[in-house]
């Protein structure tokens, strides 16, 4: 675990074992994005895809994509009377 974490980037792990109660133990303390036990690269393209550390700006992909690709926005309606004040004017 200690050299498996120690390294700037953190994409992806691999982790091959028969001890699967150990393995999924072990996947929990990894840094990595993405974790694949007794295989590689296979995944559903609906699920979140990205890295930690210095691999990547995030997730992207299933629900997380939404978050990356848009900004909030706030619009505030006035459904009242609407007083627009002129600063410097001078009212009578």
């Amino acid at each position: 675990l200690e050299l498996a974490n120690n390294t700037k980037y953190g994409l992806a792990a691999y982790i091959w074992t028969s001890d699967l109660k150990r393995s999924h133990n072990f996947a929990q303390k990894v840094e990595a994005g993405m974790v694949w036990l007794n295989s590689n690269n296979v995944r559903d393209l609906r699920t979140p895809f990205g890295g930690v550390k210095a691999s990547g700006l995030g997730h992207e992909g299933g629900y997380r994509s939404i978050d990356f690709y848009t900004d909030q926005q706030a619009v505030h309606i006035n459904l009242g009377e609407v007083h627009n004040p002129v600063f410097g004017k001078q009212t009578d």
